[in-house]
């Protein structure tokens, strides 16, 4: 399963195609502008509320720490399924 914005680059032709010739795979497009259904803008708000208080001098260093700070959710299986639930949306569709 795939939630997507509708980037272009993701309605495109080339990638409807690329879907369709996956059976398994289901996409699902969010409304144009609908940040509270995109379980990203939690990982993103989260990953600010770390960010907020570090002196960060360059964009190299930036990286190092938003790459650890990703890494960290990754062990977290309950953080990330309440990002999913706060969306409200089913991830389970019938």
């Amino acid at each position: 399963m795939v939630v997507w914005d509708n980037l272009n680059t993701h309605t495109s032709a080339q990638m409807r195609q690329l879907i369709a010739s996956r059976p398994r795979l289901t996409v699902f497009y969010l409304p144009a502008y609908a940040p509270e259904l995109n379980p990203v803008e939690g990982v993103w708000a989260h990953m600010k509320k770390s960010l907020a208080n570090l002196a960060i001098r360059t964009v190299d260093q930036l990286i190092v720490v938003v790459k650890n700070r990703l890494n960290r959710m990754q062990y977290r299986p309950a953080l990330i399924t309440g990002f999913t639930a706060k969306t409200g949306l089913d991830v389970h569709p019938p």
